[in-house]
C-alpha cells in the first residue's frame, strides 16, 4: 500500500513537471499584441481603409499577432481654401462673392476643428504609457502630421524599452517638429513627384522582409524622398540608385530596418496605393502577385520587429553605390 501511495505521489509530481515545462512554450505562441494607429491631422489616403483591413487580415492569418485600431474621429471638418483674386483683381464682383462664402466656411471651421481635436486627443489615449503597457508594438499606418500623444516622449522610450514600430508610407510625413520621433523611424519625408514605376533593388535577399523579393522588384508607386536620413544608422532593405523620375544617379532609401535601444523599427514606403495593399483592388497599376508581395514584406518585417522572424538590423558595411 506505501509502495502504491509512493508510485502515485511520484506520477502526480511528474505531471505537474511537465506542465510546468511547458508554460514557456504556451507563454511564447501566445500572439503578440499591436496597436494600429491610422489617425491624421494632415493629408489623409485614400488607401487606409484597405490597409486597415489587409492588416487585420494579416494578423488573423498568421496568428502570430492581434490588432487593435486607434482610428479618425468622424465629421472632420474641413479647412476651406482661400479664393485667388480674378482678372480685374480683388474688386472683382465673383471673388468678392467667393471671399464672403470662404469666410463664412472659415468660421464655421474655428468653432468645430477644435472639438474633432478634442476627439482625436481622446482616441490617442490608446497610446498613453499607461495602456500602451498591454501591447508588444505599434504600427503607424500612413498617419501623417502632429498627432496629439498623450506623452510624445514616453512612447519613444516606450519603444527603446524592447517594444515594436512599424511604420507604413506617410508614417515619415508624421512628427516633422518632434526630432526623436524622426531619430527613431530613421528618416523624414522631403517630397515626391508623380506616381511611377521604379526598380527596387533588394538589399538584404536574407532579411525575412525581403527573402520573398527577387534581386530587382518592380512597383508601381507614389515614391518619397527623404531628407535627416543617415544611411549609416539603418539597416537598409530595399532602395534606388537613381531618382524616381529624372533617373539622375543617386541613393533614394524605399525601405529599411534598425534597432533602437532594446527596441526594433520596421519602416516601408511604399504603400500610397490601394492596388498595392490589395490583390482584390480592380483599378490597378500593380499585378495582383506585386500586392501579395508586398504583404508578405509588411508582414515579415512586422515579424521582424517583433523578434519572431530573422534578420539583420545593424547598418551593412557596404555602403552606396551599391
Amino acid at each position: 500500500m506505501k509502495n502504491l501511495t509512493r508510485r502515485a505521489l511520484l506520477r502526480s509530481f511528474a505531471f505537474a513537471l511537465a506542465a510546468l515545462c511547458t508554460l514557456p512554450a504556451l507563454a511564447a505562441d501566445k500572439p503578440k499584441k499591436l496597436l494600429v494607429v491610422t489617425v491624421t491631422t494632415s493629408f489623409r489616403h485614400s488607401s487606409i481603409p484597405t490597409a486597415e483591413k489587409i492588416l487585420a487580415q494579416l494578423a488573423q492569418e498568421s496568428g502570430k499577432f492581434t490588432v487593435d485600431f486607434v482610428q479618425q474621429p468622424p465629421n472632420q471638418p474641413q479647412n476651406p481654401r482661400a479664393p485667388k483674386p480674378g482678372p480685374t483683381g480683388d474688386k472683382d464682383p465673383k471673388f468678392l462673392e467667393a471671399m464672403a462664402k470662404f469666410e463664412a466656411a472659415k468660421k464655421v471651421f474655428d468653432a468645430e476643428n477644435p472639438l474633432w481635436m478634442k476627439a482625436v486627443e481622446k482616441e490617442l489615449e490608446q497610446l498613453s504609457p499607461a495602456n500602451l503597457k498591454n501591447y508588444d508594438g505599434v504600427i503607424f499606418c500612413n498617419t501623417t502630421g502632429d498627432l496629439p500623444l498623450p506623452d510624445k516622449q514616453g512612447f519613444i522610450d516606450w519603444v527603446n524599452n524592447g517594444h515594436a514600430f512599424m511604420g507604413m508610407h506617410s508614417a515619415t510625413d508624421t512628427f516633422h517638429q518632434f526630432r526623436p520621433f524622426i531619430d527613431m523611424i530613421g528618416g523624414e519625408f522631403k517630397t515626391h513627384g508623380p506616381q511611377v514605376e521604379v526598380d527596387c533593388i533588394n538589399q538584404d535577399p536574407a532579411h525575412s522582409a525581403c527573402k520573398h523579393l527577387p534581386a530587382t522588384w518592380t512597383v508601381f508607386d507614389e515614391i518619397y524622398q527623404m531628407k535627416s536620413f543617415e544611411r549609416s544608422k539603418v539597416h537598409g532593405l530595399l532602395g534606388l540608385d537613381k531618382h524616381p523620375n529624372d533617373k539622375s544617379p543617386g541613393d533614394y532609401p524605399v525601405a529599411w530596418c534598425k534597432e533602437f535601444g532594446k527596441g526594433r523599427v520596421f519602416y516601408t514606403s511604399l504603400g500610397h496605393r490601394e492596388d498595392m495593399w490589395n490583390p482584390e483592388e480592380k483599378n490597378r497599376k500593380n499585378s495582383p502577385e506585386i500586392a501579395k508581395q508586398y504583404q508578405q514584406h509588411i508582414l515579415n518585417g512586422i515579424l521582424w520587429a517583433l523578434k519572431l522572424a530573422p534578420g539583420d538590423g545593424k547598418p551593412q558595411v557596404t555602403k552606396y553605390p551599391y
